[in-house]
This record gives structure tokens, sequence and C-alpha cells, in this order.
């Protein structure tokens, strides 16, 4: 495993124990490090020095243009949605877009029953696909990695899953299937969750069990950063926990046992080195159980995340829409 990424999963704290309803939230810090400086997505958005546009007036549905006019480079997350022109995305890798740089990036669409113009440009939605789409998408992205097409997700599994979400929660259909809408409906319990698992200063990311099993957990290297992010990151993982039937809740002693055990499995996980898209490299990682990825540069971790996965979570499957075209509008 890289170096720096098996010395971030050894040097990781997990701080005190946070908790909503059947959900466990481990804030992670660790050691000051010397971690490039970067913007996030909405601060380069408020900032304007970030559009993104899709590729062409046209569009393409599994790729969108970003134009980094800033001096500093900007750190997209995985599973970060955008909102607007002809139809909402996700991010399908985290891509940290050089200072000065004009390029395409690739998504996958949340938003299956639009594909018209709203808006010239993408705003951010405030929300991060929820965390057991995040795992899928990060499997179906790596195997095509491996199989040299590039940063792909499997779409068909992308809106299967958000239909999913959405009868669990046992939502009323959205007019045009996306995302978006669902995070909406849950609002006021999500915002209650938020004023239970609060931000810590110099917070750099967070372990989360659901029913006390590990789901999921991201890193950033900067706590500004994260600052920026940890409002999204919680949703994520609460929206997914809000599809599970609550059944148990660890004492803190075994959530953290859990937890540790978590980050070994993800110590024993297979590594594969992939160009990211942006600046860096992309680092992607499959176990018995667990599926993941961390962007690198500047011998820096920017950003990790790994999954819990069960059963064929990890195996992609398409819809009868995905085997019929390739999502490429012209």
């Amino acid at each position: 495993m890289n170096k720096q990424v098996m010395e971030l999963l050894a040097g990781v704290r997990l701080e005190e124990l946070q908790r909503f309803k059947h959900i466990a939230v481990f804030p992670l810090s660790a050691a000051a490090n010397h971690s490039p400086d970067y913007l996030t997505l909405a601060e380069a958005l408020e900032l304007r020095c970030l559009t993104v546009t899709e590729v062409s007036h046209g569009g393409s549905v599994p790729d969108l243009r970003v134009v980094n006019a800033g001096l500093k480079p900007v750190l997209l997350l995985d599973g970060e949605e955008l909102c607007g022109a002809k139809q909402n995305r996700v991010l399908n890798t985290s891509i940290l877009v050089p200072a000065g740089k004009d390029m395409e990036i690739p998504v996958s669409c949340t938003e299956q029953g639009r594909w018209s113009y709203v808006s010239p440009e993408f705003h951010e939605s405030g929300n991060v696909l929820h965390c057991r789409l995040r795992a899928a998408k990060t499997s179906s992205v790596t195997d095509n990695l491996a199989a040299n097409v590039g940063y792909k997700s499997d779409q068909g599994q992308v809106w299967d899953g958000i239909a999913e979400m959405a009868a669990n929660l046992e939502l009323a259909p959205s007019s045009t299937g996306a995302m978006r809408d669902a995070f909406e409906a849950k609002r006021a319990d999500l915002d209650a969750a938020l004023r239970s698992i609060k931000l810590l200063p110099e917070q750099r990311g967070l372990l989360v069990l659901i029913n006390g099993e590990p789901a999921g957990c991201d890193y950033v290297s900067r706590p500004a950063a994260f600052a920026r992010l940890h409002g999204k990151l919680v949703r994520s993982y609460v929206m997914d926990a809000f599809t599970r039937k609550p059944r148990k809740v660890s004492a803190p002693a075994a959530a953290h046992k859990h937890a540790q055990a978590f980050l070994t499995d993800i110590a024993g996980c297979d590594e594969k080195q992939f160009k990211s898209a942006g600046l860096g490299t992309d680092y992607r990682y499959k176990g018995a159980r667990t599926v993941g990825s961390a962007l690198l540069h500047e011998q820096t971790v920017i950003h990790a995340a790994f999954f819990r996965v069960e059963g064929g979570e990890q195996v992609g499957h398409l819809s009868q829409l995905h085997r019929r075209r390739d999502y490429r509008i012209y």
C-alpha cells in the first residue's frame, strides 16, 4: 500500500463518539501535515473563480466542463452534486482542478427525467451522493479504470440506487427522479442530525457506523476544507442510514472496536494506481468487504474515502436503458 495512505491509516485518531438515532460518528483527527493549498467547490463558486458548464450546447451526460480561473487548485469531491444546466450530476471521483485550467470532468447523472436547460452554469446542491451508492459507484469506476475505459460509472446503477433510496424512504415520486428532491424532502431530519453531529476544531474526517456496523469514512487533508464539507458528508451518511431499519446501537467501546477493525480492513485491501483526472495520482482499493479511493498530490493524501460493502454491492448491474445506449448526447 502507498506509504502516505498507510501512514494516514496508522496515525488517524478517533475522537469522542457522537450519536444520532442508530448512527454513530467518530470525528477523525490527524497530525499536522504540509498539505498543498486548495479551495473547495463551494468556496470557488462563491469567489466566482470556477465555472462548471455542459461540455457543449448539446451536452454529454458523463462529462462536464470546468474552468478554474483562480490562483489555487479546486477540490471537487467524489459524489459531490452539481445542479442546473441540462441535468444534475455527481462527481465520479475526487479531482484537484489545477489553477488556470480548462478541463472536462467525469460525472454521473442524478436526475434521470430531465434533459433541458434551467441555467447556463451549474451550482452546488449542498449534497453528496448517499453513502451506499457512493460505495457502489466507487466499485464500478474502479472496475472501469482497470479495464482502461476511464472514470466511468455504471449510470444505470446510479439511477436505480436513487430510485431505491426514494422508495425505501417512502417518498412521493419526483417528477424528474432527482436525487436532490429526496434530500429536500428529508431536510428537517437531516438538519436535526447535523445538530447532534458537530464539527470539531481541526477535524479532518469522520468514520460512520450504522446499526453498530461501519458504513464508511472520509478524510480531507486541510481542516478548513473539511469544515466546508462536513455538513455535506454527514448528510450523505445519514440519508443512507434513513433507508435502513434501526436495529442496534453499539456501546462506545464496541463502536470503537468496530471502527478500528474497519481501518485494519482498509489497510489489507488490494491497491491499484491511476493517473488522476486532475492533479496528482488516484489510488483505488478493493478488499473482501471494502472499497475505496485516495487522491494524492505532492506526497499528501488530499482526500480518501472507504466504504464497507456487502455481497452484490461491489458488482455493478446494468438497467435496461443502460444496455441500450452509452449515455452520450450530441
